[in-house]
């Protein structure tokens, strides 16, 4: 918020930090990148990663495990199509999966084409699946998400059960979702991440679905800072911000305020006596 160049003060449990990240490269982002009718090709429905794209998995993962963040993050959030699963399971996921543990992998061996092993779903955040943060919705066959049924089988471990629908009901043939559309789902989606008990949130989600929605979010930004974070990221791109719940969505107390007094005894300020004693001065 501007406010002349000051810093601002905020209750620490109004705030979280969320971990960006765009999925890694698809192989509608090749031939889109070529030709734009590319993404109205059947071919690329729900698009899964490019070896490029892996390799791009590959290099994140180790950056969130040498620079500690792995340690930090309570959950991961993933919108719940084919690319954003496979680059949220492979850099925020267990390592390779051995069957001799009762444990579900987060990822069977090749799941969409991946020619990659099994991850495992232990020593790692949850991951939950949640359809607000998707892409664009409508018109373009790799926006829409297969069956969670299917999901099911090829990520195991993962957590899909805040979707509805097995089978894709938001996305529309013929109609394609307008911007204004998909910022007022991405503030929904801020909003709801209010009513989150954890403080640390890994999101993995679309270019379209952080431009738009960052766009707006930043509206009450410094113009430098609005166009910092709302700047379209590169494939497989990690930005860590802090946002701040100033509307009071959520309803979670602090966990490290403490109320002091214990034991009670007196502890009247010395600057609330003296308003006391001019008031007093004043009234008499």
């Amino acid at each position: 918020m501007d406010n002349g160049g000051n810093s601002s003060l905020f209750p620490l449990h109004r705030c979280k930090t969320i971990h960006l990240v765009r999925h890694a490269q698809g192989i509608h982002n090749v031939e889109g990148d070529k030709n734009y009718k590319a993404y109205m090709s059947p071919e690329y429905f729900d698009a899964q990663l490019t070896q490029l794209g892996w390799q791009q998995v590959d290099n994140l993962r180790k950056h969130v495990h040498t620079s500690g963040l792995i340690k930090k993050i309570d959950v991961v959030i993933t919108s719940p199509l084919l690319r954003t699963i496979q680059t949220a399971v492979g850099v925020f996921g267990g390592e390779g999966y051995t069957d001799t543990t009762d444990d579900l992998p987060l990822m069977v061996a090749n799941a969409g084409n991946s020619d990659r092993g099994a991850i495992s779903s232990l020593d790692c955040p949850p991951i939950l699946a949640v359809e607000l943060c998707r892409e664009h919705l409508g018109v373009h066959p790799c926006d829409k998400r297969r069956s969670i049924s299917e999901y099911r089988c090829l990520f195991p471990a993962l957590d899909f059960s805040l979707i509805e629908s097995d089978e894709d009901s938001l996305w529309e043939a013929d109609v394609r979702e307008t911007k204004e559309e998909l910022a007022a789902r991405g503030m929904k989606f801020m909003n709801w991440l209010f009513t989150r008990k954890e403080r640390d949130i890994a999101i993995v989600t679309h270019s379209g679905f952080l431009f738009h929605t960052l766009a707006k979010f930043g509206n009450d930004c410094h113009p430098f800072v609005k166009k910092e974070i709302s700047s379209h990221f590169a494939n497989c791109e990690l930005r860590s911000m802090v946002i701040v719940d100033s509307s009071m969505i959520g309803s979670d107390s602090s966990s490290t305020n403490y109320p002091g007094k214990i034991p009670s005894g007196p502890d009247l300020p010395s600057d609330v006596a003296d308003e006391k004693n001019q008031e007093k001065d004043t009234s008499s």
